[in-house]
């Protein structure tokens, strides 16, 4: 019985998503995290970030946006992390524990939906990219430049790689090589910039005024809050909570900040226009097009997370297994890739912005301050009305911030007021009751 049990620990999806990983079972430790978080924080849509952020702040103004809104993201991603390591149940399963068996059903669905647009967004913009290298390289009139093709190929190999799971994705193939590769990439693309770019005047161009920096303050903390509602799924498998916090936190901000610093750069630089074929266009002349092919090979690992969490968040709600669930999702997100054009994304990034920056200040309040992380395995309520009640006026106050103050932000209030409430009224709950507060 225990070999089999070592056996199954190393076969990924043996564990369902109502499954608590033993601690023994745990085999992360802080490189693999920042392997994983370092390549999900590096990728074309987040070059693509970059670009959309360049023209209205300019190069510094941008710069100082992606920092301070990374730097406050990841450590909120690694709070929420540590979560999954205390716990060590799923993203979706600790939200049960949050907001109640039925409460976790909202924020599962939400998931999904996202979910479903990253996975798509990612194919669409590897097809894209991919289907112009192939121009360049065999020209406009060969068979391997059609677009469907490539859609067809990057959405079945993320579909694979979901269906493979977690631990063979990381410490099989990205751990080993995969890494080193997508370093080499990112280190040929910087000196590429430093070699053909004036770096002072660069330095010195200055935004147009169209986009106010607490809107890309707003844009940049969005990267790592996405990754909120899944992170849990990866860190459950973590050794320590030490470990899971500093490889999580230094991997996206280390990935996440070079790249859209790089997607800054080049379009201001190079491609000067902001759009994304001409952003692509520029980073394929640097180095034969290779450190662009070596990104885009990278990219099918955030397709990847989206598509496995997916399965995950349904497979909280569906007595289904996770790889039958991983290969629905992953034939959906082609199938909507197929048909559908690559649009900005910035009001997809600031919607998730607005649901999941307030949901996750109140699963932060309620496992560090009210539990104090002592109570890991605790009864799940059918409905918390009062996580349920200080999430809704997040959000509420997010919208209500974004339209008619945008110029001091929304994440980060709505957050803070929404953590605030559950806290306000944890204790007005005991002191009615007259006594300490358990859940």
């Amino acid at each position: 019985h225990n070999n089999s049990l070592r056996q199954n620990v190393n076969i990924p999806g043996r564990y369902s998503p109502h499954q608590r990983i033993p601690s023994e079972h745990r085999v992360f430790g802080g490189r693999d995290l920042f392997s994983l978080w370092f390549s999900l924080g590096v990728g074309l849509m987040v070059l693509q970030l970059g670009a959309l952020l360049a023209p209205g702040l300019g190069m510094s103004g941008a710069l100082l946006a992606i920092v301070s809104g990374t730097a406050v993201g990841v450590l909120l991603l690694g709070a929420v992390a540590v979560i999954g390591s205390d716990t060590g149940l799923s993203s979706m399963a600790n939200l049960k524990r949050t907001l109640g068996q039925r409460g976790a059903i909202v924020p599962a669905l939400l998931n999904l939906a996202q979910l479903v647009g990253w996975g798509a967004f990612e194919i669409i913009v590897m097809r894209d990219a991919a289907s112009l290298l192939a121009t360049r390289a065999f020209g406009e009139h060969s068979g391997l430049v059609s677009p469907v093709l490539w859609t067809l190929v990057f959405g079945a190999l993320a579909t694979l790689l979901a269906i493979a799971g977690p631990l063979t994705f990381v410490r099989r193939i990205l751990r080993r090589w995969g890494i080193w590769l997508l370093l080499g990439a990112c280190l040929w693309l910087t000196w590429n910039l430093f070699a053909k770019a004036d770096l002072a005047a660069l330095w010195a161009r200055q935004g147009d005024g169209s986009l106010p920096f607490a809107l890309g303050f707003d844009i940049a903390i969005a990267m790592p809050l996405s990754w909120l509602p899944l992170i849990a799924d990866y860190s459950r498998y973590g050794k320590a909570a030490r470990r899971v916090f500093g490889g999580t936190v230094l991997g996206f901000f280390i990935g996440n900040v070079w790249l859209m610093g790089l997607g800054v750069a080049y379009t201001l630089a190079f491609a000067d226009s902001g759009e994304v074929n001409a952003l692509l266009l520029a980073l394929a002349g640097a180095g034969l097009g290779i450190p662009l092919l070596l990104i885009l090979l990278d990219e099918t690992e955030n397709a990847f997370a989206d598509i496995h969490s997916a399965a995950v968040s349904v497979g909280v709600l569906l007595p289904v297994g996770v790889e039958c669930l991983a290969l629905a999702i992953g034939v959906l997100c082609t199938f909507i890739a197929w048909l559908a054009p690559l649009a900005e994304y910035q009001n997809f990034l600031l919607l998730i912005g607005s649901v999941f920056a307030p949901l996750f200040g109140v699963v932060l309040v309620d496992h560090y301050l009210l539990r104090q992380r002592g109570q890991s395995q605790v009864a799940v309520m059918a409905l918390r009305w009062d996580t349920l009640l200080a999430w809704g006026c997040g959000v509420i106050a997010y919208h209500v911030l974004a339209s008619a103050w945008p110029e001091i932000g929304a994440s980060l209030p709505a957050l803070l007021l929404s953590g605030g409430l559950l806290l306000l009224l944890s204790r007005l709950g005991r002191a009615t009751a007259g006594t300490p507060v358990s859940q």
